[in-house]
């Protein structure tokens, strides 16, 4: 187990990596995942196999992350939208389909679909679902091209 780390009722896959300062509670992780240090991730959050989880990253209960995803540093996911310190809240679910990509410091809103494959670029606050394939960028974060159009 990783230096100072909490580890509480986890599930993990085979050949998945935990590095130093990592708090997990009750949350599940598939196959050959990173997840590397000082990263937050609370209990019912699912993430699937060959996820890349990057440094001080804070994924909150009702977050689904799907196969072959990329996290980068600083990422925040959240999962209410009128959070008070106290009182009743409404956990809204938000989900990272498979292949997509979250660039360095984005914030993601509650309640969020982010395609399958689609790109969020760095410092970016999605407010709204991305569409599949799609590139996202900036504050709200708006499209700026369809992936397929570039890989053609």
């Amino acid at each position: 187990m990783p230096d100072y780390a909490v580890i509480k009722k986890a599930k993990f896959g085979k050949d998945v990596r935990i590095y130093d300062q990592v708090n997990l509670y009750g949350c599940e992780v598939g196959d050959n995942t990173k997840i590397d240090s000082f990263v937050y991730i609370e209990e019912g959050v699912k993430i699937g196999k060959n996820v890349k989880i990057r440094p001080f990253t804070f994924i909150p209960e009702g977050v689904t992350i799907e196969d072959d995803v990329f996290i980068g540093p600083g990422v925040t996911f959240t999962n209410d939208k009128y959070p008070r310190s106290r009182g009743e809240w409404k956990l809204l679910r938000t989900v990272v389909k498979k292949g997509a990509s979250i660039g360095a410091g984005s914030v993601i809103l509650p309640g969020i679909t982010i395609g399958e494959n689609a790109m969020v670029g760095a410092g970016s606050v999605v407010t709204k679902d991305v569409a599949p394939k799609s590139v996202v960028a900036g504050n709200p974060a708006k499209p700026l091209e369809n992936l397929q159009k570039t890989q053609k």
